[in-house]
């Protein structure tokens, strides 16, 4: 699925080049659920940014689903990400005027599916996150560990290939985090590809697999 050969991605601060990837190279196949780990400024968001297509490197070939990303315009970049890639932001995300399945159902506009598919899908997909009952309940009626949920929900409503989540657990208490992580391991045994970034080792033990990167370098990877 994820086909990454000498990544590098450089910023230019003044006179001096900074290397957020310098030569990363890495694999995740299709149905691993995979924790990349850093501290901050280690490089992960960047390389989150370029998994999820938001962002292209400088130099290195990367592979998504077999295909070369660096050749597609912004244009097709950003179908890749509506069909095929489900992303969990930390901010969750949601717009605040509209209630919980409007904002399941909107990426969803941009797929072309009519409306009674895409608010079939945006049910499904809240009923799946438990949250069936909260339909009709906007992001400020709803807790952290709610909100989270619906944005769970808007990652899978779509059916992507992959699944990204963004340090899901940062804005949670520890017991609200651990039942999302336990969202996303049940995601991961119903058949879904998850690529978690996080910081914290702890949430990361929650994977099949941990990638270590660090100052832009991947350091290695273990499973779990």
């Amino acid at each position: 699925m994820i086909d990454m050969k000498e990544i590098v991605k450089k910023y230019q601060m003044g006179s001096q080049t900074v290397y957020a990837l310098n030569g990363v190279t890495m694999k995740i196949s299709d149905g691993e659920f995979v924790a990349v780990v850093g501290p901050s400024g280690s490089g992960k968001s960047t390389l989150m940014n370029i998994i999820g297509c938001l962002d292209v490197a400088d130099s290195g070939q990367y592979e998504l689903n077999g295909k070369p990303i660096a050749k597609y315009s912004e244009r097709q970049l950003a179908r890749i990400r509506n069909e095929n890639i489900g992303f969990i932001f930390q901010g969750f995300n949601l717009l605040p005027n509209i209630n919980a399945l409007e904002n399941v159902e909107l990426p969803l506009i941009y797929q072309n599916l009519n409306h009674s598919r895409r608010k079939k899908q945006a049910l499904d997909a809240l009923e799946r996150v438990g949250l069936s009952d909260r339909i009709r309940h906007r992001p400020g009626e709803l807790s952290g560990g709610q909100q989270q949920r619906v944005a769970v929900a808007r990652a899978i409503a779509g059916k992507p290939s992959m699944i990204l989540a963004d340090e899901p657990t940062g804005n949670l208490d520890t017991k609200t985090g651990k039942e999302i992580i336990g969202l996303l391991r049940e995601l991961h045994n119903q058949g879904n590809t998850i690529v978690l970034i996080t910081h914290d080792s702890t949430i990361a033990a929650q994977a099949q697999r941990c990638v270590y990167i660090e100052d832009g370098y991947v350091k290695g990877g273990v499973r779990t």
